[in-house]
């Protein structure tokens, strides 16, 4: 029943972050070529918190899956965010590649225990 559950989040979580990636995109005019991938990195920052407070809440593992798994994992995107960064490495802008490696992994990584702090601790 859980891969149901994970399904149903994927399905709120990709379009979420397609339109979520789009507005931010509007509005910093980030799309290709861009100078720098904001909706892709707004939507890793926003998804890493959430994960952050869902990890250090209690919750069942149906509720988990649900909006942890499913949700956070269609809504975050680890491959747009290796796309994107050959994208600008390849285009000669290599110090902004860089910037988003480095600035994505230490946003996410720091929104993640952000989360889980602002939940409480180390609920799972």
């Amino acid at each position: 029943m859980n891969w149901l559950l994970v399904a149903l989040g994927g399905a709120v979580g990709a379009p979420l972050r397609y339109l979520t990636d789009r507005a931010v995109q509007a509005r910093h005019g980030s799309g290709l070529p861009y100078v720098f991938p904001w909706g892709t990195f707004t939507v890793n920052a926003a998804g890493s918190l959430l994960l952050g407070v869902l990890t250090g809440a209690t919750l069942s593992e149906p509720v988990y899956a649900l909006v942890g798994t499913g949700l956070c994992g269609a809504l975050t995107t680890y491959s747009t965010f290796s796309y994107e960064s050959l994208r600008l490495a390849e285009g000669g802008r290599v110090f902004l590649a860089a910037a988003n490696v480095v600035a994505s992994v230490l946003v996410a990584l720091g929104a993640v225990f952000l989360g889980a702090e602002l939940a409480g601790g180390s609920g799972r």
